[in-house]
């Protein structure tokens, strides 16, 4: 048995051979996370959208690594025009009601390609 264990989830995949998050004892690392629309692959072009499908991607990672979102410790998140996080915060608000029980977020300004208007990699402590 490996120490290590690559997380995969079915609909969103990395186009290099990646996995989507790594696993090393109770500790979860995501690689990028995307917008992209899970059943077709294809980027929304609204900001609204890819957020929403950022965050159920983050979901579904952090689930198939073992853990749930309240296991989450830490999240950046990169967006085309930072003055942008509206859509954002409500997709976190959504995910993280308990303003005594968030992660660290931390937002910086990344130009990106093929549509791509936000991304985030997280951090969670599983167990």
């Amino acid at each position: 048995m490996t120490r290590r264990k690559s997380i995969h989830i079915g609909e969103f995949k990395h186009a290099n051979p990646i996995p989507n998050a790594c696993r090393i004892g109770n500790l979860l690392m995501s690689g990028v996370i995307l917008g992209r629309d899970p059943a077709t692959g294809k980027m929304p072009e609204k900001i609204e959208d890819q957020c929403a499908n950022m965050f159920g991607h983050m979901k579904a990672i952090v689930e198939a690594g073992g853990g749930t979102t309240d296991d989450i410790i830490k999240m950046t998140v990169w967006l085309q025009d930072r003055t942008q996080r509206a859509p954002v915060n409500t997709e976190w608000l959504k995910m993280f009601p308990d303003g005594h029980s968030r992660p660290a977020r931390h937002a910086l300004q990344m130009d990106m390609e093929n549509g791509a208007l936000v991304q985030c990699d997280f951090t969670a402590v599983i167990g």
